[in-house]
């Protein structure tokens, strides 16, 4: 199989010969074989283990929440950001830490957001009485 990382601005990752792949989505984990059907599966924050078809050993990924997709050889993962090439206790430290913090920043982001829209809307049903 072939297997693309894909983040917002850049190709994480690109292996070709790849043996088996093993992925946390929101049901839970999926292994993927060459011979799989075809799927679209959402990812959560997670480590994405690939081993190859020369048995090298396995390889870990962490990767934040994103989308897989299988479709025929091709194995594309699009998520938003993913770090590699260390050992499983760092990378859970990662998702740990940074994933879920930015999980944390989006909430506050869109409540700033949401004040400023209602302090908007405030000042605008005002304006318009006058």
């Amino acid at each position: 199989m072939k297997l693309k990382v894909l983040l917002p601005f850049r190709i994480f990752l690109e292996m070709g010969k790849v043996r088996r792949m093993v992925a946390e989505t929101n049901q839970g984990f999926i292994g993927i074989w060459p011979h799989r059907l075809d799927f679209v599966a959402e990812l959560v924050p997670g480590i994405l283990t690939y081993e190859m078809e020369d048995k090298s050993g396995e390889v870990m990924v962490a990767v934040d929440e994103g989308i897989m997709v299988k479709a025929g050889d091709e194995v594309l993962v699009s998520v938003r950001s993913a770090v590699g090439g260390a050992d499983l206790g760092h990378l859970q430290e990662v998702i740990r830490q940074e994933f879920l913090r930015a999980d944390e920043q989006e909430v506050d982001t869109r409540s700033v957001l949401a004040r400023l829209e209602s302090g908007f809307v405030r000042r605008y049903s005002e304006f318009h009485r006058e």
